[in-house]
C-alpha cells in the first residue's frame, strides 16, 4: 500500500474539510509509540453521513491490530477509532456512533447516520459510550446467536475486560441459571464476582475443563480470548452446548473436527457484530434495550481509565498487556 500525503488527500479515510482538529495520529503502522497528538483537517460528511463533535472516543481492541496493519489498513496518516460519543451537527443532538472506517481519535468525526443512535438523558457519556460497541457485541451473542435459554449455564471468557464483564451482566438479565467467569488475575476475578457471577476460574488453571463441567457442564461458553481455552470450553460442554467465539481468529489450536463436535452434540458459532449493524432495525433494538438496562441501573459498564490524546499509545499497551478491567476511553479534548 502506498503512503498518502499529508494534506486534505491522506489525512483519514471520511474525506476532509479546511477546519483543523486535534487527533491521535499515526503516520505509519507499528507499535503505540506511533501515535502523536496532531492539528489535522476536519472530516466533511458525504451522503448518508453525519459530523459529531465528539465528547469521548472508545479504545477497542480490534483497535491494536488497526494500528499495526493486520486487521484493516486505512490510507496514512490514519485516525482511528470506532466508537464516539458527542453532539450531532444541525441539531445538536446527544449520540453515539460506531465507524467502521476509523476516525475516533479525534475532536470531530464522521459517521454513517445508519450507525448513528440518539442517547436518552438517563444514561451518561461515559456508560453509553461503553455500552455501544461491547454492549452490542456481549448482547447479540448470548440472545441473537448464541439463544441463550432460561436456565443454562454460561461461561465467558476474558470477563473482565470490555466485551466480557458486560456479558456476565446480561447473561443473568437474559435469564441464565449459572454464570462462570474466567478471568486472569486475583483483583480480576474479584471484579467478576461482584458482577454476579456464581463462579469465577482462572483461565490457566490445568483443571479448567473439569471446573467447568461441574454441575451439568457449560450450555453457551462465550470466548473473545481464543488459544488453549477453546479447547477447555469444548471439553466441559454439555450436550447440545455451543462454543461461540467473538471476533476473528485463526490457528491450529483453534480447529476442530466434526467428529468432536459429533461425540458431544455441540455446536461452534462466530460472531462478527457487522452483521447486526447492517439491519438498522436490529441494532437500534438492541442499543434501546441496553440502554433501557442501564438507564434502570441493572447494566452497568466498568471504565477503567479515562485518558487524553497523548495518552492514547499508553491505552494500547495496557490493553495489550491485559491490564484493564472494563472500558478505555479517550477524552478528546485533553492533552496531558
Amino acid at each position: 500500500m502506498t503512503e498518502a500525503p499529508d494534506g486534505p488527500s491522506g489525512a483519514g479515510p471520511s474525506g476532509l474539510g479546511p477546519s483543523g482538529i486535534r487527533a491521535a495520529v499515526i503516520r505509519r503502522y507499528g507499535g503505540p509509540e506511533e501515535f502523536r497528538a496532531e492539528t489535522v483537517p476536519e472530516p466533511a460528511a458525504g451522503p448518508g453521513q453525519v459530523l459529531i463533535d465528539v465528547a469521548l472516543a472508545g479504545v477497542n481492541y480490534a483497535d491494536l491490530h488497526c494500528r499495526t496493519g493486520g486487521y484493516a489498513r486505512f490510507p496514512l496518516p490514519a485516525v482511528l477509532g470506532a466508537d464516539v460519543i458527542g453532539r450531532r451537527r444541525g441539531d445538536g443532538r446527544r449520540v453515539a456512533a460506531l465507524l467502521r472506517t476509523g476516525g475516533g481519535y479525534a475532536q470531530v468525526a464522521c459517521a454513517e447516520r445508519s450507525f448513528t443512535v440518539e442517547v436518552p438523558d438517563e444514561v451518561g457519556d461515559e456508560q453509553a459510550l461503553a455500552l455501544l460497541e461491547q454492549g452490542a457485541t456481549a448482547y447479540a451473542a448470548l440472545a441473537l446467536l448464541g439463544r441463550l435459554r432460561p436456565g443454562e449455564c454460561v461461561a465467558v471468557t476474558a470477563a473482565a475486560g470490555g466485551v466480557g464483564h458486560l456479558a456476565v451482566q446480561l447473561a443473568r438479565e437474559l435469564g441464565a441459571g449459572r454464570v462462570l467467569g474466567l478471568a486472569s488475575t486475583p483483583a480480576k476475578r474479584e471484579f467478576v464476582r461482584s458482577l454476579g457471577a456464581d463462579a469465577v476460574f482462572d483461565p490457566a488453571a490445568p483443571e479448567l475443563a473439569e471446573l467447568l463441567a461441574e454441575s451439568g457442564g457449560v450450555d453457551l461458553f462465550v470466548d473473545s480470548a481464543g488459544g488453549r481455552g477453546l479447547r477447555d470450553g469444548l471439553a466441559a460442554l454439555a450436550p447440545f452446548g455451543r462454543l461461540l467465539c467473538v471476533g476473528a481468529r485463526g490457528g491450529p489450536e483453534e480447529a476442530f473436527a466434526v467428529d468432536e463436535l459429533a461425540e458431544r452434540s455441540a455446536g461452534v458459532l462466530g460472531f462478527w457484530l457487522q452483521h447486526v449493524l447492517d439491519d438498522r432495525v436490529l441494532f437500534s433494538g438492541v442499543v434501546e434495550q441496553l440502554f433501557r438496562l442501564a438507564g434502570r441501573g441493572r447494566l452497568t459498564a466498568r471504565i477503567d481509565r479515562i485518558v487524553p490524546l497523548s495518552g492514547v499509545g499508553g491505552a494500547h499497551r495496557a490493553l495489550a498487556a491485559r491490564q484493564t478491567m472494563g472500558k478505555v476511553l479517550i477524552d478528546v479534548h485533553r492533552e496531558g
